[in-house]
């Protein structure tokens, strides 16, 4: 539990992941415990309509957070298209929308909450429209919006400068009055890109973006192509950011929208050890020159840990990940557009970790992921898109017609965009006439306003040819690029012309260059070489040649870099000996200031007393004083300025003598005559090899130790010079050439005694043929302390007593098999073979099986007519018929072997070790219900025959057996009093295992009630019972034959409560009314009823005069005037039967007197009247199976005739019902309630005067037509 004082306000933490926020609820955490936090956090994603949308967060925290999404305009309970994941590999929480739209643009958050705090982060969804403009890329590129302006309005001004050229823009602004010539040409793009929409959609045509041609920069074929794309990033809200400055399309001929470039291999998952680089690689459907490399969530830059390359086509780009440690483990992901793809890194700690404190050398290999020929995948790629470029060339040719196209390099280098526009439009919206062009009537070029928002075109004097394309002549086939040169160093520029006459001139930042240059040109090839480059030439370099022009930068920069010489010197290992001082010394030169840092197994050396480090501006220095053996490794120095870096690596070894020999010392032989065993080699050498052992014994129990001497490099001796019996002990140095290590002692080693071998294994038969048995046997388990020296083998015929040698004594069989020769053909023979050792021949083995000196034989045919005769939970019977003997193809059987395996394996498994004679066979040992494939395999001399396999598999169960209750005296109805246990058990037979379930009131059975199953009987047990436990209890028994259904109604009941008072009344002269207040139990029981006991003055005994009434009253007849009458009450149920309540006393007793006649007056008195129901009948509603009363009283004179009906059909004449009428009671009994008696019940009496009515409704309860029948009684109800 939580101290209060632990209890606080909850307050925010910083996590190390940005843009996420934590709460904390304790000030003081468990030991252990953690809050949760984003390891990796949902990136933003910009998709298009109808596609799908995924989120991906990697969380932490102890315990495991609950991880949960939200949205903040809306909700996320339509689960088709909002689904929640979790990658149990990647331990990533996923969130998809499936076929998003506009309606989903909103900011998500991800929640992470357990019971120490919470961590939330948000991302956004970005929707966007599906676009086919094929210029969508160079919308994309825009720095900003720029707004419309307002200009004149006058349509002719817009119809002039439409019309005009771009040299008249300024005289026809100043005609109109129009002063800001800036704003007129940013309106005067967008009438144009209007105007050109308009008339695309009449011709059916998507328009080019000649707005977005113009913003953008994409100048003329043959010029640099500048497109500067600057993406935004939030790096608190974790959003994407690509960022691609001036990005130079010079020399690629193609160009792609981003929104388009997909992935043709995806980076894959990789497992990379410690200290070791780890490179992931992708390949991209077209080029481009840079990609947004991502690592945990943010944005990886080239460096130091990273190194970002691509190919040459720029269709591969790679991210090296260098000296992997356990924190670079993470989710990396490569970006391009919308489109993303991620692997994971695992970085798995070393197995084999440095000694002591030393540090592990870093690892020269490379971890890669699936192993896929991105080189090849790439030129397939690159050959596709070129295929694809040739036929819209072709196509466009095709069009327009060869003799009207001439300048086919231009088609070439124009982008497959292009090209698909212009052979969609005819030519009218093509590259060469676009606004990034010149017009053909332009002959001059000024390039000194290239940054500007206008520019000046060179003009040429050919006239204008609407919708063709005319001959570009002298053009470049190859552009310059940029070079990035050192300083003092060689510095090149390259181009090639179409045209090896065409002369052209170098410009430096817009002036020819000077003679200081070595300007060379080889045909159409022209070069520009600075051979010894200063600061001062950087710049940006011009090739122009007929009116055409190329441009590049020369960076000069002057990085650190060290004396070649030094460099090689410094490479080389150094070697030392322990204790003397080792010195590093390289000189650099570079750019100042230089940083400078030494490091030995990638940990950086700071001075202290056995480190210095001297650094100056033109070299460094690192002594290492008295040097170690643990100071072997790796050591490298790293420059570092403004320019670049650079690093060298070396190799120290530090020499030392050994270690001591590593035991313990194993013991190989131990005999009587000698002791071999063997060590380890010293676990560090020191450096160098170990040359020699220094050997020394001492006899156990004598302080002397004799010298051996020395015994080559090779860690294991065999002293012969012991005796037996004796135990010795010996000392082990090892020897190199920087000296001798310290010793190592083993233990004690005794000198065996004489100790024979044990029996080798039998001999097995290889093979046998008529004048040859090749045996073959195991050795024996026990040598007896010394190694084996041979073997003697011995046979014996079939019948005989007597062995005799193969071998001589004197030839011991070296090897563990032997061809026998000496055999007769036809004749049975057995083998043993003995061992010996130094102290001589051990016991025999025990012999082999009989083998006949005869010609192998064929091994027999397949069995038939295998099939399973039985089956049960744990075993199956199989029997089969014998094969067929075909002499010279297939010989008789001699036995067979039953193998089986489970369905979910592929291994076979043998049953019988040994061959069976008979052809059945019981498979033991299975698991119940589990399916086994069966199959068996005849044998003989000749070897195995071809196995017989089943059809189908068999299920380990007995045959199928329709569930079948055998409890023949099983009570129906149970009696339990409250508080006993209830016991219920129920045997059947049933297969295969049935599902049993038990139910109360065709509801399953609650907890408390214990279900004990077994094969073949179940058992319901409740330990203490409670009136609620009764009801009627159903087992169900069902299985794959069948199912059946047993029930026994159980009633917990205890012996009643008595009823409450009773009262007296008297409505018809001679009887007597008796009403009581109901027993407490009535509610709780339905079978409780009542029992009326009479006493009269007269008697000395109770009369029961009413019984099983389960109403309140009781109306007793045959009551004498002058008698006093006493009542008793009883409750009644299926436990037994309650005190009494007593009544009152009725009636007073007749006192005797004189007996006088008086004659009365006689009155003529009419009592006649028409019938009438004093008490009517109640409703009724009893049990299945129960007896059922019925009762009312009537009235009337003269006595009326009683008639009862049920459904409106008499019942006088049915003897299934009893009834009666006794003084005006009429009753009626129904032995069992059955469904058949339920319904509407009516007692009609009629006399001369009269007829009356009464009825009531009888349900049965537990049967499916009480509903109905309850429904006649609301009925019933209504209607009176």
């Amino acid at each position: 539990y939580l101290k209060k004082k632990n209890l606080l306000h909850p307050f925010k933490l910083r996590s190390k992941t940005s843009g996420v926020m934590i709460t904390q609820y304790l000030v003081n955490m468990p030991e252990g415990k953690s809050t949760p936090d984003f390891q990796c956090k949902p990136i933003p994603v910009t998709t298009e309509k109808g596609k799908l949308a995924v989120f991906r967060a990697v969380v932490t925290g102890d315990p495991t957070p609950d991880v949960s999404w939200r949205r903040a305009k809306g909700n996320l309970s339509d689960k088709e298209k909002f689904q929640t994941k979790y990658d149990e590999s990647t331990g990533e929480h996923i969130l998809e929308i499936h076929k998003v739209s506009a309606a989903e643009t909103d900011t998500y958050k991800c929640l992470a909450a357990n019971e120490y705090g919470k961590a939330i982060c948000t991302t956004t969804l970005t929707v966007t429209e599906a676009s086919t403009n094929p210029a969508d890329f160079r919308k994309l590129l825009k720095k900003s919006k720029i707004d419309k302006a307002d200009g004149e309005t006058d349509e002719r001004f817009w119809d002039a400068m439409l019309k005009a050229d771009r040299e008249d823009y300024e005289r026809i602004c100043s005609e109109f009055g129009v002063k800001d010539l800036h704003l007129i040409l940013k309106k005067l793009d967008e009438k144009k890109k209007e105007r050109a929409q308009n008339k695309s959609k009449q011709d059916g045509v998507i328009p080019y973006d000649e707005n977005g041609a113009e913003k953008h920069d994409l100048k003329s074929v043959g010029r640099t192509k500048n497109v500067p794309i600057n993406g935004l990033m939030q790096k608190d809200t974790g959003l994407c950011k690509g960022d691609i400055q001036e990005v130079n399309l010079r020399n690629t001929g193609l160009f792609f929208s981003v929104s388009k470039v997909d992935f043709v291999i995806k980076i894959q998952e990789i497992k990379a050890e410690e200290r070791e680089d780890a490179l992931f690689e992708c390949v991209l459907t077209h080029p481009l020159p840079k990609i947004t490399w991502m690592g945990k969530g943010n944005i990886l830059e080239d460096g130091e840990k990273y190194s970002l390359t691509m190919s040459e086509h720029k269709l591969i780009h790679r991210l090296l990940i260098k000296d992997c440690q356990p924190l670079d483990k993470g989710i990396y992901s490569a970006v391009v557009g919308n489109t993303s793809c991620n692997a994971w890194l695992v970085v798995e700690a070393d197995s084999d970790p440095a000694p002591g404190d030393a540090k592990k050398t870093r690892k020269t290999t490379v971890a890669r992921g699936a192993q896929t020929d991105v080189e090849k995948v790439a030129k397939e790629q690159q050959i596709k898109i070129q295929g694809e470029m040739e036929k819209i060339v072709a196509a466009v040719k095709a069009k327009h017609g060869a003799g009207h196209i001439t300048d086919e390099l231009i088609l070439e280098e124009m982008t497959l965009e292009e090209l698909t526009l212009m052979l969609a439009t005819g030519g009218k919206h093509s590259k060469v006439t676009g606004p990034g062009t010149c017009p053909k009537d332009y002959i001059k070029c000024d390039d000194s306003g290239t940054d500007s928002s206008t520019h000046t075109k060179r003009k040429r004097h050919a006239p204008l040819i609407e919708d063709l394309v005319v001959d570009p002549g002298v053009h470049f086939i190859c552009g310059l690029t940029d070079v990035n040169a050192i300083i003092n160093e060689t510095a090149e520029l390259t181009c090639k012309l179409s045209s090896e006459d065409c002369e052209g001139a170098w410009f430096r930042d817009g002036k020819q260059v000077n003679d200081n240059f070595s300007i060379t040109k080889d045909g159409p090839i022209h070069k520009l070489v600075i051979i010894k480059c200063e600061e001062e030439h950087s710049g940006k370099y011009r090739f122009e040649a007929d009116g055409r022009k190329t441009e590049a930068m020369i960076n000069v920069k002057d990085p650190p870099r060290f004396d070649l010489e030094d460099l090689s010197a410094f490479c080389e290992p150094m070697t030392v000996k322990a204790g003397h001082n080792a010195i590093f010394k390289l000189h650099f030169l570079g750019h100042k200031p230089i940083k400078i840092q030494w490091y030995r197994e990638g940990e950086e050396l700071q001075d202290d007393n056995n480190i210095r480090i001297e650094k100056s501006a033109s070299h460094s220095r690192l002594l290492l004083s008295r040097c170690q053996r643990k100071d072997t490794g790796e050591f490298k120095i790293k420059l570092k300025n403004e320019h670049g870096f650079t690093e060298a690596v070396s190799q120290l070894i530090v020499l030392d003598k050994p270690t001591p020999p590593q035991g313990p010392a194993e013991v190989i032989e131990s005999s009587a005559t000698c002791i071999e065993f063997r060590w380890r080699p010293p676990k560090d050498d020191g450096g160098s090899p170990v040359i020699n052992y220094l050997m020394e014994r001492q006899q156990v129990g004598r302080n002397t130790w004799k010298k051996i001497g020395e015994i080559p490099g090779v860690p294991n001796f065999r002293d012969t010079e012991v005796d037996r019996g004796r135990k010795y002990c010996y000392r082990i140095r090892a020897v190199t050439a920087e000296g001798i290590s310290e010793v190592m002692e083993t233990d004690d080693m005794q000198a065996g005694t004489l100790a024979f071998p044990a029996p080798p294994a039998p001999p097995k038969v290889v093979s046998a043929f008529d004048d040859c048995i090749n045996l073959s046997w195991a050795p024996p388990s026990n040598t007896g302390g010394s190694r084996i020296l041979g073997y003697i083998l011995e046979k014996r015929k079939k019948g005989s007593n007597l062995w005799t040698v193969v071998n001589a004594n004197d030839e011991l069989i070296k090897e563990k098999k032997y061809a026998v020769k000496d055999v007769v053909a036809g004749i049975e023979y057995e083998f043993r073979v003995t061992a010996i050792n130094l102290s001589g021949a051990g016991e025999f083995s025990n012999p082999s099986e009989f083998v006949f000196a005869r010609d192998p034989k064929k091994p027999p045919g397949k069995v038939t007519g295998l099939k399973v005769t039985e089956t049960s939970y744990t075993h199956l019977v199989l029997t089969w018929t014998k094969p067929e003997d075909k002499p010279g193809i297939q010989d008789e059987a001699r036995g067979y072997f039953v193998e089986i395996r489970q369905a979910d394996c592929i291994e076979w498994s043998r049953c019988n070790s040994t061959p069976i004679i008979m052809t059945s066979f019981s498979v033991k040992g299975l698991k119940s219900m589990d399916m086994y494939w069966v199959r068996v395999i005849a044998i003989n001399d000749g070897g195995e025959s071809e196995p017989e396999e089943l059809p189908n598999y068999v299920l380990a169960m007995p045959s199928p057996v329709r569930p079948k209750f055998t409890n023949t005296k099983m009570k129906s109805f149970l009696v339990v009093r409250a508080g006993n246990s209830v016991r219920i058990t129920v045997n059947f037979e049933a297969s295969p295992r049935p599902i049993i379930m038990w139910l109360k009131d065709n509801v399953p059975v609650t907890k408390r009630v214990t279900i004990s199953n077994s094969d073949g009987s179940s058992q319901l047990l409740i330990p203490s019972s409670e009136r609620y436990d009764s009801g009627i209890y159903s087992i169900l028994v069902k299985n794959l034959a069948g199912q059946e259904t047993l029930s026994t109604e159980v009633r917990v009941t205890d012996d009643p409560k008595p009823p409450g008072p009773v009262e007296l009344e008297e409505n018809v002269p001679g009887t007597v009314t008796v009403i009581w207040e109901p027993s407490p139990d009535e509610k709780r029981d339905d079978r409780l009823h009542y029992t009326v006991s009479k006493l009269d003055s007269t008697k000395r005994t109770w009369v029961t005069v009413a019984d099983r009434l389960f109403n309140n009253k009781c109306t007793v007849c045959n009551i004498m005037h002058g008698r006093e009458y006493h009542f008793r009450v009883y409750a009644k149920n299926d436990m037994g039967i309650s005190a009494p309540s007593e009544s009152p006393t009725w009636g007073t007793e007749k006192k005797k007197e004189k007996f006088a006649v008086s004659i009365p007056t006689i009155k003529d008195c009419d009592l006649r009247c028409a019938p009438s129901f004093i008490v009517p009948l109640k409703l009724h509603t009893a049990p299945k199976g129960y007896e059922c009363y019925m009762s009312c009283a009537v009235k009337g004179n003269p006595k009326p005739r009683i008639t009862w009906y049920r459904n409106h059909i008499s019942l006088n004449t049915n003897v299934n019902y009893y009834t009666s009428n006794t003084c005006g009671v009429c009753t009626m009994l129904i032995l069992r309630v059955g469904p058949k008696d339920m319904g509407e019940y009516t007692v009609i009496a009629e006399n001369s005067l009269g007829r009356a009515e009464c009825a009531t409704i009888l349900s049965v309860r537990g049967d499916k037509e009480t509903q109905d029948v309850i429904t006649l009684r609301d009925r019933w109800g209504e209607k009176r």
